[in-house]
């Protein structure tokens, strides 16, 4: 306000040096300095009502430029290979062999081949019974490598897309891209509990297969013995008539 009323001032000074009078033939011209004054004054305010509107425009302009970088999506995308991953990882689980993932196999094989050893068994069947459950638990060791294997496969897959993710995180544009980056991350990891996750299963399964070969090896072998030590009646003395 005091710039604007010295500039006011000095224009009054410069009209007045500058003001001669007129010859006393010539019209008068009245000069009001007051009135001038004002003038200056509003012009100096209007002036600087159009800068202060300028300067909130390039404020505004500013912020939707910002709220734009925030609302621009991440441009690089994970979810594909996450995907693949996990498919590979099923499609393991899913070649499980002779027992696999399921109940209902789980129960009609411990209710026939892994059934408990008995008299009414056969000792042939005894035999099968045994030497299927010892396939069993090879062909599920097997399954459990293979898983493992897939698994292992899947690592630089994983360092590939945290190396891409971190990337993009740092340098992200706005709030939507670090934290698209961010969920992209928290996935990978739901991928790779996902992988351990199937690898301890399948560990535990080929455990587990083992665990009941061994037990019912060993109640086989207690039936066994117990149909050589009592083979059966044994010989009964009779009388034979010979001649007549």
């Amino acid at each position: 306000m005091t710039a604007i009323r010295r500039l006011a001032t000095a224009s009054l000074v410069a009209l007045a040096v500058s003001f001669v009078a007129p010859p006393s033939s010539a019209q008068v011209v009245v000069f009001d300095p007051n009135n001038y004054a004002q003038n200056v004054l509003t012009a100096a305010r209007s002036l600087q009502q159009i800068n202060n509107q300028i300067t909130s425009l390039q404020n505004q302009a500013q912020m939707l430029i910002n709220q734009a970088k925030n609302l621009t999506s991440l441009p690089y995308s994970s979810l594909q290979q996450l995907q693949a991953a996990i498919h590979r990882t099923q499609q393991l689980l899913s070649q499980a062999q002779r027992i696999a993932y399921d109940v209902q196999q789980i129960d009609h094989a411990f209710s026939t081949t892994y059934a408990p050893a008995s008299s009414g068994v056969s000792s042939q069947a005894l035999i099968s019974n045994a030497q299927a459950r010892w396939q069993t638990s090879v062909a599920a060791l097997q399954d459990a490598l293979r898983v493992q294997a897939g698994v292992v496969g899947n690592l630089d897959n994983h360092r590939t897309q945290t190396s891409a993710l971190v990337t993009s995180s740092q340098s992200a544009a706005g709030a939507l891209q670090a934290t698209q980056a961010g969920n992209q991350l928290i996935a990978l990891q739901a991928q790779q509990l996902a992988d351990l996750t199937a690898a301890v299963t399948a560990q535990g399964r080929a455990q587990s297969l083992e665990m009941a070969q061994r037990t019912l090896a060993q109640d086989q072998g207690r039936e066994l013995l117990r149909r050589f030590l009592n083979p059966g009646s044994g010989y009964q003395p009779t009388t034979v008539q010979m001649f007549h």
